[in-house]
C-alpha cells in the first residue's frame, strides 16, 4: 500500500468518525430534549415533584420502575409525600440493611447478621407504612373542610372541576398537593372518575372513598351535589372526633406492641454483655440457631397479634 492510498484511507476514516460523532451528538441532544419534555408533562400531571433537586441512582430507578416491585414502591412513595424516587429509597434501604448486617454480625454473632438485615427491610417497610398512614390521617382531618369548600363553590354556581382547583389553592398539604394533582390530571384530559379514583388509590380510607363516590356519582348523573356535601361534612366531622378518641384510647396498646420486640432484642445484648461470646456459642449449634429463629418468630407473631387486636375500624 503506497503513501497516497494510506493518506486517502486515513482521511476517509477520520471523516466517517467525525460524521458519526456529529450524528451521535445530535441523537443525544434530541434524546435529552425528549426526556425534558416527558419530565415536564409528568410534572404537569402531578406525577413528579417539582423540586428541581438532582436525582441520584437514575439507572437503578429506571430499571426498578419497570418491575412490579418498583411500581408498587412508587405508589407507596407517592402516598407518603416523600421527595424520594424508588431508586433512591431502594439504594438507601440496601445501605441500611448492609449496615445492620455488619453491626449485628460484629456486636452479637455472625448468625445474627442476616437476621439484622431482614430487620432492616422490615424497618424500611414499616417506615413507609408509618409515613403513609400519617399522611392519610392528616388528609382525613382536612376532609370536612374540603367538603365544605366544594359545597360552597358548587352552591355559588362553579363547576366541580373549578371547585377542585379552588380547593387545591386554599387548602394546605397534603390535601392541597393531592387536589392540585387531580386538577392537573383533569386539565390534561383525564376523566373525573379516573382522577379521583387515582387519589383514592394513593390515600386509601373509608372517608375519602365516600367523598370520591359522592363526587363521581353527582358528576356522572348531573345531580345536586351541594346537599350531599353538606350532609357529608357533618358526618366527616363526627368521624374525625371518633377517630381521635379511639386513637387516644389505643395509644398505650400500640406502644406495647413495639415494646415487646424491643425487649426481645434488648435481652440479646444483655446476655452478650453479661457473658462475652455467649450468643456466639449458643448459635454455634443447629439447636441454638433453631431456638433463636423460633424466638424471633414468636416475637413477630406477638407484635402482629397485638396490632390486630388493637385495630378498630370506624
Amino acid at each position: 500500500m503506497d503513501l497516497q492510498t494510506l493518506v486517502t484511507l486515513t482521511t476517509g476514516v477520520t471523516l466517517l468518525t467525525c460524521a458519526l460523532a456529529v450524528a451521535g451528538l445530535h441523537m443525544y441532544a434530541k434524546g435529552r430534549a425528549q426526556q425534558a419534555a416527558l419530565v415536564d408533562r409528568l410534572s404537569a400531571a402531578g406525577q413528579l415533584p417539582e423540586t428541581g433537586r438532582r436525582r441520584r441512582f437514575r439507572n437503578l430507578d429506571r430499571r426498578l420502575r419497570g418491575t412490579r416491585l418498583g411500581r408498587s414502591l412508587e405508589l407507596r412513595l407517592a402516598a407518603t409525600g416523600l421527595d424520594v424516587t424508588p431508586g433512591e429509597f431502594f439504594a438507601g434501604m440496601l445501605a441500611v440493611v448492609a449496615g445492620l448486617w455488619l453491626i449485628g454480625q460484629a456486636t452479637l454473632a455472625p448468625f445474627f447478621g442476616p437476621i439484622a438485615g431482614l430487620l432492616g427491610v422490615w424497618a424500611a417497610v414499616q417506615f413507609l407504612n408509618w409515613q403513609r398512614q400519617k399522611r392519610i390521617e392528616r388528609f382525613i382531618n382536612q376532609l370536612p373542610e374540603l367538603a365544605r369548600i366544594l359545597a360552597n363553590a358548587t352552591q355559588a354556581g362553579l363547576a366541580l372541576r373549578t371547585a377542585i382547583g379552588m380547593a387545591a389553592e386554599e387548602l394546605e398539604a397534603p390535601a392541597g398537593e393531592e387536589l392540585a394533582r387531580v386538577a392537573n390530571q383533569l386539565t390534561l384530559g383525564h376523566s373525573m372518575e379516573d382522577a379521583l379514583g387515582a387519589l383514592a388509590d394513593r390515600l386509601p380510607s373509608r372517608e375519602l372513598v365516600v367523598l370520591v363516590t359522592t363526587l363521581v356519582l353527582s358528576n356522572r348523573a348531573g345531580g345536586q351535589v351541594v346537599g350531599a356535601l353538606r350532609n357529608l361534612t357533618e358526618t366527616l366531622e363526627e368521624r374525625k372526633e371518633t377517630r381521635r378518641e379511639i386513637r387516644t384510647q389505643l395509644s398505650q396498646v400500640n406502644m406495647t406492641s413495639y415494646a415487646v420486640p424491643v425487649m426481645g432484642v434488648g435481652s440479646l445484648f444483655l446476655m452478650n454483655g453479661v457473658k462475652d461470646g455467649a450468643l456466639e456459642r449458643m448459635t454455634g449449634s443447629p439447636l441454638g440457631q433453631g431456638a433463636v429463629i423460633i424466638a424471633f418468630v414468636l416475637y413477630a407473631v406477638g407484635f402482629v397479634l397485638i396490632r390486630r387486636m388493637s385495630r378498630i375500624d370506624v
